[in-house]
């Protein structure tokens, strides 16, 4: 990972919202009408040079390709894991993991974002794919790694869109095993055998953005979205098997060719029952990663200041959420410029990457925001970069 030695750097998380067209060879490719593959990973690979175009013009340094080739952040796994099948799933889904749904807490907040994504949340877009019930990956026998074709188009396609592009850096995100076991386990006899497999079968990816030249960026939100059905201690816990899960995974991999990327859950929402960052930040800092990235947007913006007393490790990265994902505002560069400096001037201006609080596409259907705003707030964190490093560099 490049360091901010003369200017604060820029990045974003991952994923971007995919343009229209894609969006609509995705779905005839989910249900089968029209879809023509040849085309369709044609148009994949375009994409992929778009984007990385239009992040460099607008002014981001550390850049991926938007995700454009995975159907989801999570679902394209179902195309490079063997052990696991499609099942509907039970009622009420995950949503049983919230405390705040769980206890009847802005019952009524909950019940309008539900009748808004039944008719369509306000997509340009609405897929005759999401008219078919939703499905969940549950995993029926030996989890193992049989992606490499697709991550070899994935990996070209992102070299190609690279090719004459300056920019100072590039990365790939991957999974954290803690994503692949939250989904459904009929086949192991216990979750830490369930764990130990899906992080090797992900160790496979990790290893190969590594030797593709990348920067690799596991992220790992839902084992702290998780958090909001456990009590501090138990989720301590289940923290720190994390780290040494992924450490395991990371065996051989350099830590300076390593970024974590932890978030709230990465959805709208009060978010009232979410962990601080005070609370397993010590734990965090054991990852064998130099980037930490992490979520500061609105309810979590005060936890700068945990920095005035906790020492950043030597050799460690931050990568603050500069910008939001989850609201339509833009923020003004002043405001990026504000948050940028006051933890530089806590932690070393050396130390700071700016980026984004989370990837802005959760999936091909279910972009966070739309993409005039996405590429506006893209815009404003180039900008309040270059205003932070005019005062952090005089």
């Amino acid at each position: 990972m490049k360091r901010s030695d003369d200017r604060i750097l820029t990045t974003l998380v991952g994923s971007l919202p995919r343009p229209i067209d894609l969006r609509k060879m995705w779905d005839a490719k989910l249900t089968g009408q029209g879809h023509d593959e040849k085309t369709f990973l044609a148009r994949i690979k375009n994409s992929s040079a778009e984007m990385v175009q239009k992040l460099m013009e607008t002014g981001i340094d550390v850049v991926s390709d938007g995700e454009q080739g995975r159907l989801g952040w999570t679902n394209y796994l179902s195309e490079r894991l063997a052990g696991f099948e499609d099942r509907t799933p039970p009622p009420g889904g995950t949503q049983a993991n919230s405390r705040e749904r769980a206890s009847g807490a802005f019952a009524g907040y909950f019940a309008e974002a539900a009748r808004l994504r039944a008719m369509g949340g306000g997509r340009e877009f609405v897929p005759a794919s999401l008219q078919n019930p939703d499905l969940e990956m549950v995993c029926v026998g030996p989890v193992s790694y049989h992606g490499q074709e697709a991550m070899n188009r994935e990996i070209s396609n992102f070299k190609a869109a690279l090719d004459g592009v300056q920019i100072a850096e590039a990365f790939m995100p991957s999974v954290g095993p803690d994503n692949v076991v939250y989904q459904g386990n009929k086949y192991y006899g216990t979750q830490d055998e369930y764990t130990v497999a899906c992080a090797e079968a992900m160790r496979t990816e990790y290893q190969a953005v590594v030797d593709a030249g990348f920067i690799l960026q596991i992220d790992t939100p839902v084992m702290k979205y998780d958090a909001i059905s456990m009590d501090l201690e138990e989720f301590r816990k289940r923290f720190a098997e994390l780290v040494e899960i992924i450490n395991h995974a990371l065996r051989g991999i350099p830590e300076d060719r390593v970024r974590i990327h932890i978030c709230y859950g990465g959805g709208r929402g009060p978010h009232t029952g979410d962990v601080n960052l005070n609370e397993f930040v010590d734990l965090a800092m054991k990852f064998n990663a130099m980037g930490f990235s992490y979520d500061q947007d609105l309810r979590h913006e005060h936890e700068w200041e945990i920095w005035k007393d906790t020492k950043l490790p030597d050799g460690k990265v931050l990568i603050p959420g500069c910008v939001g994902h989850t609201n339509d505002v833009i923020e003004h560069p002043i405001l990026v410029k504000q948050r940028i400096t006051r933890l530089a001037n806590l932690v070393g201006r050396e130390n700071v990457i700016a980026g984004t609080d989370c990837g802005f596409a959760q999936s091909v259907f279910a972009p966070k925001l739309h993409s005039d705003l996405v590429w506006a707030k893209l815009a404003s964190l180039a900008e309040g970069a270059k205003l932070a490093s005019q005062e952090l560099w005089n």
